[in-house]
């Protein structure tokens, strides 16, 4: 296995070279790259040969709501309703006005994500070639249980099929999880097989997920079943009965390790993987505190933020220290946080406060993408950017809580040992009105009463209008052991996906848990 796995790395790194070497070589011609890119999409797509400048006149801005009747036809038909191209996969994702968006992926896209998942991939092995002789984990986003069924045949669980073919197959060699725990018959069950599966792979070098949380809490489960994983390991019989139809791991070498360690010792992670090198998750924002907790939760090991990766398309990559734009994979403009104006990428400047708007070979034109971008550098002539969050406004009924707001009152109420998380907008409840809760944990002497958050949020001119004329009910704290199990357990209720989940410091909710 040694030298296979060893091999597979070689291959799989040759194989990413070109993206890198693509992306460095024309990294001072952005205006044309990108030019070409639009150029392309549009003789494709719209038989049309349009300059950016007419393209910007005759398409308009778009998001999903726009979109959605065309994609529910293609999924129905099995026809491509978009453009030209069969659609291979529907991507599942979830967001703040749909519970559930499926995002169509053709294999012209699917090439788009290979440029900038090639040009990681090859900076990764470069920046830690002890990675050629370990295995992967990358991570899974799991269903929603309710939804299993209606998706079940597709591959909807394996980051690794956003690869290319030949890579797809370099990558199994490479990979620590079976795609297979996808039908497991519970997200639970699911996340158990995974985390014995992990603690099994004594060649284990890498894990990659997105949420930090995802990983933390894989490593809870570890240490909470801990004995449960070293029966399991030394004898290669699962003790679910929903997993029985995964062959389980075996390994008595594992099994021995993870019996002796004090898993609560950040060292003892580094015990049991000896080769785990990097382990790499989102790190800005509302993440931010749950990737320190993980960098803190395992010592020794490197740690790499994300780049900005939504399921329509990807924004940034880490690359030469920065968050630099995937400027070979989709064309590319940006709103202006000032003007509301959208300028192609060739035009921003340092400083410049933008949101993304992207049009890919899935056939989406001119979509924008919700997040806030800060312009913070230049590689070469390719702007580079700072995360800082989902431009999430949330408006129940017509009050128009925005993000700063919620950071603001969050920040409020925050102490030593008193930590509000989250403020829910719920939509639907049976007992009262559209209201806010605020979610916490900590010292239960420390949380503040319902008035004094609601007037908090009245100094928010449309909140305090809304509660005058009785739209919405007074705001509730909801104060609990673990604001984040609670958190993923509402948001999973509401139809998100558990491995895309991370706490935002506004969200909108259909309902609460009574």
């Amino acid at each position: 296995m040694g030298l296979l796995l060893s091999a597979s790395h070689q291959v799989l790194e040759f194989a990413c070279r070109k993206a890198f070497k693509r992306y460095r070589q024309q990294a001072n011609d952005l205006e044309m790259v990108q030019r070409q890119k639009l150029d392309q999409f549009l003789k494709q797509h719209t038989s049309q040969s349009l300059n950016y400048e007419n393209f910007a006149e005759q398409y308009p801005l778009t998001r999903y709501a726009d979109w959605k009747e065309k994609i529910e036809q293609s999924r129905q038909s099995e026809k491509n309703c978009l453009g030209p191209g069969k659609i291979v996969r529907f991507q599942p994702t979830s967001g703040s006005s749909e519970a559930l968006k499926f995002i169509p992926y053709t294999q012209h896209f699917l090439n788009e994500l290979d440029e900038a998942i090639g040009l990681w991939l090859s900076n990764l092995y470069r920046q830690h070639p002890q990675l050629k002789n370990s295995t992967h984990y990358w991570s899974v986003s799991w269903l929603p249980e309710s939804q299993r069924k209606l998706l079940e045949n597709s591959n909807l669980n394996d980051d690794s099929a956003l690869l290319n073919v030949s890579k797809r197959v370099l990558s199994k060699v490479t990979q620590s999880v079976p795609t297979d725990i996808a039908l497991a018959e519970s997200a639970e069950d699911a996340m158990f097989a995974t985390a014995v599966f992990l603690v099994a792979d004594k060649n284990l070098g890498m894990i990659s997920v997105w949420s930090p949380t995802f990983a933390l809490q894989l490593l809870d489960i570890i240490e909470q079943y801990q004995e449960e994983i070293v029966t399991v390991l030394k004898t290669g019989l699962w003790s679910r009965q929903g997993l029985n139809y995964l062959p389980a791991p075996k390994s008595s070498e594992q099994s021995y390790k993870l019996q002796r360690l004090n898993l609560q010792d950040p060292l003892a992670w580094k015990e049991l993987w000896t080769k785990l090198t990097l382990i790499s998750s989102w790190d800005t924002a509302s993440a931010e505190r749950w990737a320190k907790d993980l960098q803190n939760r395992v010592a020794n090991v490197a740690f790499e933020g994300k780049g900005l990766w939504a399921t329509e398309g990807v924004v940034t990559i880490p690359f030469a220290d920065r968050f630099p734009l995937s400027y070979q994979s989709h064309f590319y403009e940006f709103i202006l946080q000032d003007s509301e104006q959208a300028v192609p990428a060739w035009q921003l400047k340092l400083g410049d406060i933008v949101s993304p708007v992207i049009t890919t070979g899935s056939g989406l034109i001119r979509y924008v993408i919700d997040d806030e971008l800060e312009v913070v550098d230049f590689y070469q002539t390719i702007p580079c950017f700072r995360f800082l969050g989902r431009k999430m406004t949330v408006d129940l009924v017509g009050e128009k809580l925005d993000h700063s707001v919620a950071v603001k009152v969050l920040a409020e109420f925050k102490q030593e040992d008193y930590l509000p998380i989250s403020i829910l907008g719920i939509e639907n409840c049976s007992q009262k009105k559209p209201h806010y809760i605020m979610l916490s944990e900590g010292n239960i002497h420390k949380q503040p009463s319902a008035a004094a958050l609601d007037q908090l949020l009245k100094e928010n001119f449309h909140y305090e209008l809304a509660r005058n004329l009785g739209q919405l009910d007074e705001p509730e704290v909801k104060h609990v052991e673990n604001a984040w199990d609670y958190y993923k357990t509402l948001a999973m209720k509401n139809g998100m996906i558990e491995g895309n989940i991370k706490p935002e410091p506004l969200k909108k909710m259909k309902t609460k848990i009574i």
